[in-house]
């Protein structure tokens, strides 16, 4: 049997297709590309559908017309406590994060460290469930700020790696937003070290490919973390 999970992001809309609770099909669209959404929904072999609630709530009941299924709020029930204190604005993507985590992890706390839209770091423990973390902006956000909140420098686009010393303007603040989220992010991982024993950490994220972070045993990449989270809560309301 064959289940889709559709995830909307802010950059894109993942739909995943499971299939004896393996992963077997990714396929990416962008908010203008609904029609080609429906069409793969439409002719898919599934049959049944996972609906992240990021989505606006009159595409999630188009797209439940062309397949039953469930729309996955932060309302619906997960496999696992969550401790958030505000457990109704927490974010879709973090919420499935942690779930797959959860489902992961053989420490007694695993950490998703998902870096895109923002940098967003988020911890289960065993037996308590979701704690919280941590929300920051990503590459995009903070070249845009430098842009936006000054009078002349430019927006850039390039995620590569650089040189910490930059030799130009441009370079330099490649240089501020590249090497200063890596800092940022090898920091937290090991501020959370310090702070938590027995720990794993799993990186996804359409830029995390940007960040390999080296000589750490304990951090596994994982490319389809929150799909595989959405899939998680379906098959505990199905």
């Amino acid at each position: 049997m064959q289940t889709l999970v559709v995830d909307a992001g802010n950059t894109n809309i993942k739909l995943g297709c499971f299939e004896n609770e393996q992963l077997i099909r990714v396929q990416r669209f962008d908010h203008n590309e609904l029609d080609a959404l429906k069409n793969a929904i439409a002719h898919s072999n599934s049959t049944q559908l996972a609906i992240s609630s990021v989505i606006a709530s009159e595409i999630s009941e188009q797209l439940l017309q062309l397949k039953p299924g469930l729309i996955i709020s932060p309302t619906t029930p997960i496999p696992i406590p969550n401790n958030y204190g505000t457990p109704k604005t927490l974010g879709m993507d973090r919420l499935c994060n942690a779930v797959a985590v959860a489902s992961k992890m053989e420490t007694n706390y695993g950490v998703s460290i998902d870096i895109g839209t923002c940098i967003k770091f988020d911890i289960v423990n065993k037996t308590e469930g979701y704690l919280g973390g941590s929300i920051a902006p990503g590459i995009n956000l903070r070249y845009k700020s430098l842009n936006e909140y000054t009078e002349n420098l430019p927006l850039l686009s390039n995620k590569t790696a650089t040189s910490i010393v930059g030799k130009d303007t441009k370079t330099s603040m490649q240089s501020g937003v590249i090497n200063g989220m890596r800092a940022e992010i090898e920091g937290l991982v090991s501020y959370y070290e310090s702070q938590f024993q027995s720990l794993t950490f799993f990186m996804t994220g359409g830029d995390a490919k940007f960040f390999d972070i080296q000589g750490k045993n304990n951090i596994f990449a994982v490319e389809n973390l929150t799909l595989e989270g959405l899939f998680e809560i379906y098959k505990h309301n199905a």
